[in-house]
């Protein structure tokens, strides 16, 4: 924790592959967790231009970008095109620790690092763009962190079982809301890194999936795309259903129309996160 003495320390959540890791989850879970010990946990991610916090009463997934705007729902958060000018400018803003959602290859030095990754997915080719998925060659990443998380059906685990960093298994699991998905049949839309992990969380649920629609990752939601996904829901006689962070990209007038789905983190044991934390923030 911060003191007059020392800044805020910085956990920062990376990954090797370029897109759909689960970073933005994994962040807001680490965040929760350490909330309850840590005091004052700041969120810090990309953006365009200088530092500032994000407003979730005035901002918009168009001026701030969606996936700020929804961590904001659950700390105080900050983008900045330069990582440290928003790690400088959470502690500047009262922040005790600070947890950064790396954008590409690493820019600053944290006192812990965790690399997050799909189990499915996993390095692809292990080759780096342009020939491969990796945006940082797998040993300096390897070097560079002090944990992976590999998110995934247990099956898919397996082909980490052999990487050299200390590792913890993790799923995302759907929040219990009351809402009975069994039998229904849902229009699902996600514009999300892997949109595939979404509809598969839907059929998970027992939801019958008449018609997926993946989005480019952070894709508008133009009047022209809805009226079309409303259009095609009322002929199939199902509900439209997307993501969390697809819903705060949609017009307030339409979010009425559109359940969403809201999915947390779950380490499989989050002893080896603890004991980091205490070593080194």
């Amino acid at each position: 924790m911060a003191t007059p003495s020392s800044p805020a320390p910085v956990l920062a959540v990376g990954s090797l592959t370029r897109r759909g890791s689960g970073k933005t989850p994994a962040a807001i879970a680490f965040c929760q967790r350490l909330t309850e010990t840590r005091g004052a946990v700041h969120m810090v991610m990309h953006g365009t231009g200088a530092p500032r916090q994000v407003d979730p009463r005035r901002d918009t997934a168009e001026t701030v970008g969606d996936e700020p705007l929804l961590a904001a729902a659950f700390a105080p958060t900050w983008i900045a095109q330069d990582p440290q000018a928003g790690i400088d400018a959470a502690r500047a803003g009262g922040a005790d620790l600070v947890i950064l959602e790396e954008e590409g290859p690493a820019k600053v030095t944290p006192a812990l690092r965790v690399l997050v990754e799909d189990a499915v997915r996993g390095f692809g080719n292990r080759r780096k763009w342009l020939f491969g998925d990796l945006h940082t060659a797998m040993a300096k990443g390897f070097r560079t962190a002090q944990m992976l998380v590999t998110i995934g059906p247990r099956p898919a685990q397996a082909g980490f079982r052999d990487t050299p960093l200390p590792r913890s298994e993790a799923v995302l699991e759907p929040l219990r809301t009351g809402m009975t998905w069994r039998g229904a049949r849902v229009l699902a839309f996600a514009g999300i890194g892997n949109p595939d992990r979404f509809f598969g969380t839907l059929r998970a649920l027992g939801a019958e999936v008449v018609r997926q629609q993946p989005l480019a990752d952070h894709q508008e939601m133009t009047p022209t795309l809805l009226a079309r996904l409303e259009h095609e829901a009322l002929g199939l006689g199902a509900q439209l259903v997307t993501t969390e962070k697809d819903a705060v990209r949609l017009p307030a007038d339409f979010r009425p129309k559109v359940l969403v789905v809201p999915v947390r983190l779950e380490l499989s044991d989050w002893a080896l996160f603890d004991r980091l934390v205490a070593e080194r923030l």
